[in-house]
């Protein structure tokens, strides 16, 4: 199926959308996961719990992109 469309899948307000939300999402996860963190030096709480939602950023990251992708294909399928 060809499909000649100019609107690409990828664009930059989308990426720094993306970009953006995943920000938001590490500082929120950083503070969700501090009590979660077996120590009592700040620091470590601090480190461990930042690494942690780093982890988990860059999943929301890659599925973040793949909705954005996934419904600009199906909006662009649906019009033809």
């Amino acid at each position: 199926m060809s499909t000649d469309s100019d609107q690409p899948l990828v664009t930059k307000k989308g990426v720094i959308v993306d970009l953006v939300l995943s920000v938001l999402f590490f500082l929120f996860m950083r503070e969700v996961l501090v009590p979660h963190v077996p120590s009592q030096d700040p620091t470590s709480v601090f480190i461990v719990s930042s690494m942690t939602a780093f982890c988990m950023t860059g999943v929301f990251w890659i599925a973040a992109n793949m909705f954005r992708v996934t419904r600009v294909d199906y909006n662009l399928r649906k019009k033809s």
